[in-house]
């Protein structure tokens, strides 16, 4: 279905994380209507959404209450952890859900949509199998080998991730992979450890009735299974940017709908691997806040909204990097932000999460630079002047 272009539209968003945030701000700009839903009060998503609500979006009789309260034109899922046999119901009702509530349902868990992958699709994939007890987990990472990765099947950003050297770490990733779990599942995905150059994110748009369109591979790094780098465009050869092209084309149009989708990829040295996908902004994709005409939040909204896409224009070697916070505090501030901001061509973006706790994502700087080694070099100076602090008055700060 191609949606209306009338303007405004009532848009929910489920799950109000910094990448709803800065969905909201691009949706607000066309003067649509957006509903920010969370399980806590005060996501970085509500601070700038129309309205807010908080519930568990996990409880399927929650969901109907907030749904039949504001009826949205759209429901915008941007995590995993939603009872997504609900967004079913509300896509028979006449509500769109975004990419569809099919799609929604297959990507929420990283088991569905390998197996679509794999399976039905015949792409390639790393070997993988599942547990759901720790002994299942030790026998099927016997089987795999190791070293292996072990995940939630069900997880935000990465958490819960880890690297398996041998036996004597099974219980470890098991019990981290459990703790970091979303939603009810007690199930672990073992994957094949692969050797790979580069991981790569590849943000591909899907629309309504004009051709899937790509956006310039992004790099990225990672540490403890979540990001903390990225940059774009990455370096690979033109043969396995078509190569990814072709696989994300494949898989996204197998889902459905529209909307922007951060599909994975393992670069190695004779291969493109397909590791994931997210149907929706994808976090390394925060780079695209500098590096390109039209960022990936705004892409997402045009594709959903059914608005034209004339031109996606690469501004040149861009990076982000991530700021961390490094202690649990539940009233913060923020020090170093003019140091970081005085050099040229870098930005800083602060969520303004209401808590911190050690690892958790506070901000990203941005940087463009005359190469990818300067542009990252110059995000990660950024964001290491930006100092988290424990916040003792709700005064204005000053930066110091």
């Amino acid at each position: 279905m191609t949606p209306s272009l009338k303007l405004p539209q009532k848009l929910m968003l489920l799950g109000s994380g910094e990448l709803g945030k800065e969905f909201v701000i691009a949706a607000q700009r066309l003067g649509n209507y957006v509903i920010a839903v969370d399980r806590y009060a005060n996501a970085p998503a509500m601070q700038v959404a129309d309205c807010a609500e908080v519930i568990s979006m996990l409880n399927a009789d929650d969901l109907e209450a907030v749904v039949s309260k504001h009826q949205p034109d759209f429901i915008i899922p941007e995590i995993e952890a939603i009872r997504t046999e609900k967004l079913q119901e509300f896509e028979q009702r006449g509500i769109t859900v975004i990419p569809t509530a099919a799609a929604t349902n297959y990507t929420m868990n990283r088991d569905r949509i390998r197996e679509l992958a794999h399976q039905k699709l015949g792409i390639r994939t790393a070997k993988y199998g599942y547990a759901v007890t720790l002994e299942e987990l030790v026998a099927i990472s016997e089987e795999i080998g190791f070293p292996n990765v072990v995940k939630p099947v069900m997880s935000s950003s990465g958490k819960g991730q880890s690297v398996v050297q041998d036996q004597t770490e099974v219980e470890k990733a098991w019990n981290y992979a459990i703790y970091n779990s979303r939603g009810d599942s007690q199930k672990v995905i073992v994957e094949e450890f692969i050797n790979f150059e580069i991981e790569i994110t590849l943000l591909t748009i899907k629309q309504w009735e004009a051709p899937t369109i790509f956006c310039s591979p992004i790099g990225h790094r990672q540490e403890r299974g979540d990001y903390q780098e990225s940059w774009q465009p990455a370096n690979i050869s033109e043969d396995k940017i078509l190569a990814s092209q072709e696989i994300a084309k494949k898989v996204t149009d197998a889902l459905g709908g529209a909307g922007i989708f951060g599909v994975e990829f393992f670069i190695t040295k004779d291969e493109v691997i397909f590791s994931e996908l997210s149907p929706r902004p994808h976090d390394t994709g925060m780079v695209t806040l500098i590096s390109q005409n039209l960022n990936e939040f705004e892409l997402h909204l045009r594709a959903i909204l059914g608005l034209p896409i004339p031109h996606i224009e690469q501004l040149g070697f861009s990076a982000s990097a991530v700021i961390l916070a490094s202690e649990k505090s539940d009233s913060i501030a923020f020090t170093g932000v003019a140091d970081a901001l005085a050099e040229k061509d870098v930005d800083i973006k602060l969520f303004g999460k209401p808590s911190a706790h050690p690892y958790r994502r506070m901000g990203v700087a941005l940087a463009k630079g005359v190469d990818e080694k300067e542009a990252r070099e110059k995000a990660t100076k950024a964001a290491s002047k930006v100092k988290i602090i424990r916040n003792i008055s709700f005064g204005p700060a000053r930066d110091t």
